[in-house]
């Protein structure tokens, strides 16, 4: 009857706020000034102490006199000392927790406690007690109880406003029983307006079957995610962000992912950004979050005393894999960071980055065109790099194919004259970012990068590196969200309801993530001797058209149902299945379980040097195929495929 009262109350309320003549919601309360919430706190003090007066005076009003105004304004002026200290009106009422209540219950006795300290005081002096114990005890009690129910009513009315039907929320699991998780369901369920009304926790362990948690029953994952998902009409879960390089829970994951079921995730309770409130910081899963790996260990140390207090250049500094190096590099404190690129936007909003989280340090942004050998003599010269991050590349395989002088002159010729001047100007280290299309390469993009390897190994084992400058070559795959990569194509082409386009459908591909790559290039810098060729455990290999169908379905869609998924044919150059070896090739082992050093038999560098001499000649010529036929010559291994040049290895 209370329940069905209080129904017909909030529905009558309801109506007349509707049509009122202001548009009036519940929603759009603002936040109570801090000074409002005092002030009603010592109402209710104030209320309390008349109440309990009345109980101790056996409900009569013969305590109203004299004497009573002096203890009545004593006691709250002890009850606003405990608010202040104890600060019980900063908390947002509708957000009350039993971290308030504490507060609540230290304010109250403490002023109790003030009181009798008080009473002891004058019956000392004067002979006699201001309050009866029994009043004090009382007082503490109902002051207690008269604040907590004050913010327990405010908030009931607020939630029975807000509140929407069980049927408009998104019902989901949280999976995992950790501390963290079951904080992130809690704080979830008290949040106001709800978004998400969590259903229970999923979890392997068996030993906590039937066992419930603030309410909420554990259910063990003896069947798949999705099938205990539906059987209690969820649509979905809610998955730790820290709980995603599990790979237990990546499983739970992808079947749910398979079954169209929603999944979120949800920073640590400690990560929850409190001015944005718990729903907006709980989001979509990402592709990307479901192929990062664990988290990868690296010598901080090893790193920073090769960067600490030296002056480093970043070519390509404003690209993806170049502006995160650069975010790296940042944190291990150089004497000056000079950054190069030809692109004059990136770079800008780069430098605004860095200049906002590392005012202090001297960054150095240059526009500047890697193959202008006359202008990066100027910088060498005024700069005396100690490390140079040769990031700068052109990468776009089928661009590359129809641009074969283009290839060259970046990724050739600037490499070239880069890889002269670190030794002419006495650096230290060289570092450069290859691919792995540079192994047996189908393409002017790898043949291009393999050409760029050959020339920088060769020279560092030459007597023309009189200043004994480290070279070292870093190689790996496809990063995630790199520009050009295929994960921005996917879902730019989701949002625009298809067709999602795939090469061939079965093409694969070995995944970084940004971060990934940036770190290990980092580790692999600091652990070379020069001469060497790193490769990255790249992971397991990824069917393209599997992430295409992951992507499609994380968006909330049917694959082929909702979104088409295309197959529009292998482009020029392009190979069904990357490597990062060729088969001559040896791999040693390094001191990290994810960077292996490769072996490859180098050609002396008066060899290299003349054959790429004649090949930047060519592309200076924009003969496009007598450049592939010489860098053919210098690189036997390069097999065109789906190419014109093919006729070239007949």
């Amino acid at each position: 009857m209370l329940k069905d009262s209080l129904g017909k109350i909030k529905e009558t309320l309801k109506l007349f706020l509707k049509y009122t003549p202001f548009n009036f919601s519940f929603a759009n309360i603002g936040y109570i000034p801090r000074w409002l919430v005092f002030w009603f706190d010592l109402q209710i003090a104030a209320i309390v102490l008349v109440i309990i007066g009345l109980i101790t005076n056996n409900f009569t009003l013969t305590f109203f006199n004299r004497e009573f105004l002096p203890e009545f304004c004593v006691a709250l002026l002890s009850t606003s000392f405990c608010f202040i200290v104890f600060k019980t009106y900063i908390g947002l009422i509708r957000h009350s927790s039993y971290i308030d209540a504490v507060k609540l219950f230290f304010a109250s006795f403490f002023s109790a406690a003030i009181l009798f300290l008080a009473n002891f005081i004058i019956f000392k002096l004067k002979g006699f007690y201001l309050y009866e114990p029994i009043f004090l005890i009382l007082f503490a009690l109902g002051q207690f109880v008269g604040l907590f129910l004050f913010r327990a009513l405010i908030k009931q009315v607020y939630a029975s406003f807000l509140n929407k039907n069980d049927s408009e929320y998104e019902k989901v699991f949280v999976l995992g029983i950790s501390q963290n998780s079951i904080s992130v369901a809690v704080a979830i369920e008290n949040e106001l307006p709800k978004r998400f009304k969590v259903l229970g926790f999923l979890d392997s362990d068996e030993k906590i079957g039937n066992k419930r948690i603030f309410g909420m029953p554990i259910l063990v994952l003896k069947r798949k995610a999705h099938v205990l998902i539906r059987a209690h009409n969820g649509v979905g879960l809610i998955v730790l962000e820290n709980d995603l390089k599990n790979e237990e829970n990546i499983k739970h994951i992808e079947d749910c992912i398979e079954h169209n079921l929603k999944i979120y995730r949800a920073p640590s309770i400690s990560e929850f950004d409190l001015n944005e409130g718990i729903n907006k910081s709980i989001q979509n899963i990402q592709i990307e979050d479901l192929l990062e790996r664990k988290p990868i260990k690296i010598s901080n140390n090893e790193i920073l005393g090769l960067i600490e207090n030296k002056t480093v250049f970043v070519t390509g500094g404003a690209g993806s894999i170049g502006s995160e190096i650069v975010h790296q590099l940042c944190k291990y404190k150089p004497k000056k960071l000079v950054v190069l690129d030809q692109a004059e936007t990136p770079l800008h909003s780069l430098t605004l980055k860095i200049k906002k989280e590392y005012g202090e340090l001297d960054f150095i942004p240059i526009i500047c065109d890697i193959r202008n050998k006359e202008s990066l003599d100027y910088l060498f010269k005024t700069f005396k790099p100690h490390i140079i991050y040769h990031c700068a590349a052109y990468k776009h395989v089928p661009m590359m194919e129809k641009n074969p002088s283009e290839a060259v002159s970046v990724n050739i010729m600037g490499t070239k004259v880069l890889t002269d001047l670190a030794s002419k100007y006495g650096a230290e280290r060289f570092v450069m970012i290859s691919t792995d299309k540079a192994v047996n390469p189908s393409n002017v993009m790898g043949a291009s990068k393999r050409v760029a390897e050959m020339y920088v190994q060769s020279f560092h084992s030459s007597s023309y590196n009189k200043t004994k400058t480290k070279y070292i070559t870093t190689r790996f795959g496809n990063v995630l969200g790199s520009n050009g990569s295929v994960v921005p194509l996917f879902k730019k082409q989701i949002e625009e309801n298809g067709p999602v386009t795939i090469t061939h459908p079965d093409i694969i591909r070995y995944f970084m993530t940004i971060p990934e790559a940036c770190q290990l290039v980092m580790e692999a810098s600091s652990m070379g001797t020069g001469g060497e060729i790193f490769i990255f455990d790249m992971g397991k290999a990824v069917k393209i058209i599997d992430l295409a169908r992951k992507m499609i379905r994380l968006a909330g869609f049917i694959p082929e149902k909702d979104i088409k998924i295309k197959s529009i044919g292998l482009r020029p150059g392009e190979k069904l299945y990357e490597e990062l070896l060729n088969d001559k090739s040896v791999t040693l082992p390094t001191y990290h379980e994810k960077i292996m050093i490769v072996k490859e038999s180098n050609d002396e560098y008066d060899y290299v040097k003349k054959e790429v001499d004649k090949i930047i000649k060519a592309a200076q010529e924009y003969q496009s195929t007598d450049i592939v036929k010489k860098i053919k010559k210098l690189v036997p291994e390069y097999k065109s495929l789906n190419s014109s040049f093919e006729k070239l290895d007949k």
